[in-house]
């Protein structure tokens, strides 16, 4: 019998119900029980990783510790269970299929014809228990990608069905997320979408042992009696998911409908203990009852999209519970800023983000914004790309160096402040070749990051970047008054620069928002945001004197 239990999540009816809301619901709270629990995402596109994918397609790509670029619901596992992914925790089907080639022409295989089944389906069900093997975790929920009945999820469903006969009962689940839809006109729920995607279920060998449902109304008793019947579960097994104000209710509400408890009854496992959330609660009840609040200008060019920016508006919430101050982001398109309209699209902002992005639409747009935050004194929070922008605008307004830019936005620049990495500059594949996951940094005493980090004086943040600060201009922009206070020891890249003449102006070359979580805010954004309190502050008594 495996050590390591096993839950599928899988979806019907729609997508974009909340599978990854779910399935890391449902992880908090066995690891509040105390069972050690991962997620990993089955996604069924052909890319290989997200990582050449418009954000306008499939959001933001999340990265993790050992450069692995993910889909963004790996924010959503590590942001409510406070444990790092990885590689193994996002599988493609690009990347299956590219294994499975790989190993074809390597011979391994043996001259058989290779075919979806067997070879394919193996592959999937090698990943799925590559990280229940580790021997690290009692309890893996994998979560597939698109909803039951797609062509491109036809092979992941085959694969849970055979590991669901190998694994044996009592090892592996099944939690179908559904939606139950209300017709205005007719004034009620119905059930009827809902029992035809847990027939297609069915008719794919699998049977739902749980069932999730999705709804903007309270379910009666009566409807998940009648789901139960014509589903073939239990009725403790329907639980209702009624749309919440926050994802952080998400396991609160799970709890209340007794998910938890089903799920380890079905995997005969003890659910004697209650799951321990004081922490959890602690930081709902600040998120939901601030003493002060703010507006901050997030400057970016994919703003439409707010999944574009998943992970810099959750470390938002997270910092701003913290600091218990809510933040009104108000999301400002870099590619409307004009000398025309700036001032009219920065009125009324405590603090401005300027944000990650490839490219050189809206550039000129972020540089203004930069600009306008470094001469007001508002407090500056630039990420990625952001602190490369930062860079350019003391480049042309304090050093007079006008033609200053990044050879990404300019090849034929005078002034490359920003320039290709060396180790770039052969590359003509763009997936996986960036700076990707954690790398160390040094930071100089006495900066305003080394007190933003609590006096740490190095520290690990994940990049997912190609170009850099350019060395050769260092001198100079420090003399100006641009410091470098965080420095790569390894490559000696710089990866941090503030002003030390400004209230708070930072930038960094990583992505801080990747390492914030509930139960530990990224020291960054808590930086920030205390700055932008202390800046309303500042105005609301000038105002008055």
């Amino acid at each position: 019998m495996p050590d390591t239990k096993y839950i599928f999540v899988t979806g019907g009816v729609t997508s974009s119900l909340g599978k990854g809301i779910i399935a890391a619901s449902l992880a908090k709270l066995l690891q509040a029980r105390g069972y050690k629990t991962t997620i990993q995402k089955l996604d069924p596109y052909i890319n290989v990783d997200p990582g050449t994918l418009n954000p306008y397609e499939h959001g933001e790509c999340y990265v993790t510790d050992d450069g692995a670029e993910t889909d963004l619901d790996l924010g959503h596992y590590e942001r409510f269970l406070n444990v790092n992914t990885s590689q193994a925790n996002n599988v493609t089907t690009g990347r299956i299929y590219q294994s499975v080639i790989e190993k074809e022409r390597r011979g391994e295989f043996l001259g058989k014809t290779v075919q979806v089944v067997p070879h394919i389906t193996n592959e999937i069900k090698e990943r799925v228990q590559k990280l229940g093997n580790s021997g690290e975790y009692d309890i893996v929920i994998t979560e597939i990608g698109g909803t039951v009945g797609d062509i491109e999820s036809l092979p992941y469903i085959e694969a849970v069905r055979q590991l669901l006969w190998e694994l044996g009962d009592g090892n592996a689940i099944v939690v179908h997320l559904t939606l139950i839809p209300f017709l205005s006109a007719a004034g009620e729920l119905k059930t009827k979408p809902t029992q035809h995607s847990v027939k297609t279920l069915m008719e794919s060998g699998i049977k739902a042992d749980v069932l999730v449902c999705r709804t903007e109304h309270q379910i009666t008793e009566d409807i998940k009696e009648k789901l139960a019947l014509f589903c073939n579960v239990k009725k403790e097994a329907v639980i209702q998911s009624i749309d919440a104000s926050t994802i952080y209710d998400v396991p609160v509400m799970m709890q209340d409908e007794g998910l938890d408890t089903v799920v380890l009854q079905k995997l005969h496992l003890k659910d004697d203990t209650k799951p321990d959330l004081t922490q959890w609660h602690e930081f709902l009840d600040r998120h939901k009852n601030p003493q002060h609040e703010v507006t901050v200008g997030l400057v970016g060019k994919y703003v439409e999209l707010q999944d574009s920016y998943k992970s810099i508006l959750e470390s938002f919430i997270h910092a701003g519970a913290l600091n218990e101050v809510k933040v009104n982001v108000r999301s400002i398109h870099s590619e409307h800023i004009t000398d025309e309209n700036f001032e009219q699209q920065m009125k009324g902002l405590q603090g401005i983000l300027v944000a990650p992005g490839f490219g050189e639409r809206g550039i000129e747009g972020k540089i203004k914004a930069v600009q306008f935050a470094r001469e007001r004194g508002i407090p500056f929070l630039g990420i990625c790309l952001g602190m490369q922008m930062a860079v350019i605008e003391y480049a042309r307004n304090v050093l007079g160096l006008s033609r200053a830019n990044s050879t990404e936005m300019d090849p034929d620049t005078p002034d490359p402040v920003i320039d290709l990495m060396e180790a770039q500059k052969t590359i003509t594949n763009k997936g996986g070749t960036m700076r990707l996951g954690a790398w160390g940094c040094k930071l100089k005493e006495g900066s305003l990051v080394e007190k933003v980090y609590q006096g740490k004086s190095r520290i690990s943040e994940r990049h997912r970047h190609r170009y850099e600060f350019n060395s050769k201009y260092l001198e100079q922009l420090e003399n100006a008054g641009l410091m470098a206070t965080g420095i790569n020891e390894e490559t000696g890249l710089v990866e941090i620069v503030e002003i030390p003449a400004h209230p708070w102006f930072v930038g960094v070359q990583y992505h801080p928002e990747y390492k914030s979580t509930v139960a530990s805010p990224h020291p960054l954004f808590v930086g920030f945001l205390k700055a932008v309190l202390q800046y309303k502050k500042q105005q609301s008594n000038a105002k008055v004197a």
